[in-house]
């Protein structure tokens, strides 16, 4: 038997997931780590907590006529272009994580004040389409922090081999490195088959 949800307890509990996901692969890392540029954009993981939650202040903040007061340097006029997709060296892991946290608690604010078809506008979108409903914010910042939480799994493989979903369920298949060794040299001999024979 299907019961009914709540459905603003059920868009929360998946933007708080993504949230804890992406804050997990910050940890056991050392300062160096977590702002290694790993792609040749430069992703790397403070920079993702960084611009997640800009966007969350964003999305769920002046959105909705809820500016938080937070100092968002690097989104002002004449900011570095992609400054919040990295952390400078005197921008700490705190200050980000942190920064981050009180912008989960203003966008729950948000979330519990409104109704889901409360409507805002986004300030940095063109004006004959920023009209947005609450419903749609979360879902785009669950989405958003899902994608960068992806990102963030896949980097912090690159860091130490470490991979994931969560601390409490990794969600990956079984096998130990000699497993994964021989699973992968597998995916590469059938790369290598397919390619020799198109």
């Amino acid at each position: 038997m299907t019961t009914a949800s709540d459905p603003k307890a059920d868009l929360h509990f998946y933007l708080q997931s993504a949230r804890d996901a992406l804050l997990w692969k910050l940890e056991g890392l050392s300062e160096y780590d977590i702002r290694r540029p790993l792609t040749p954009t430069g992703t790397n993981l403070l920079g993702l907590v960084k611009h997640v939650a800009s966007m969350e202040l964003g999305y769920l903040g002046d959105t909705f006529g809820r500016p938080s007061g937070e100092p968002l340097p690097w989104l002002e006029d004449g900011a570095e272009t992609n400054a919040d997709m990295w952390a400078t060296a005197d921008e700490s892991r705190e200050h980000i994580v942190g920064l981050y946290r009180r912008a989960w608690s203003h966008s729950d604010a948000t979330i519990d004040a409104l109704e889901p078809d409360a409507i805002g506008k986004v300030p940095w979108w063109p004006s004959d389409r920023d009209e947005v409903t609450l419903h749609h914010a979360v879902v785009r910042m669950i989405a958003e922090t899902h994608r960068h939480a992806g990102h963030a799994d896949i980097v912090r493989e690159l860091i130490d081999g470490a991979a994931g979903m969560n601390k409490g369920n990794d969600s990956m298949a079984p096998g130990d490195s000699a497993w994964w060794e021989s699973y992968r040299g597998r995916l590469e001999k059938a790369a290598r088959q397919s390619s020799d024979s198109a």
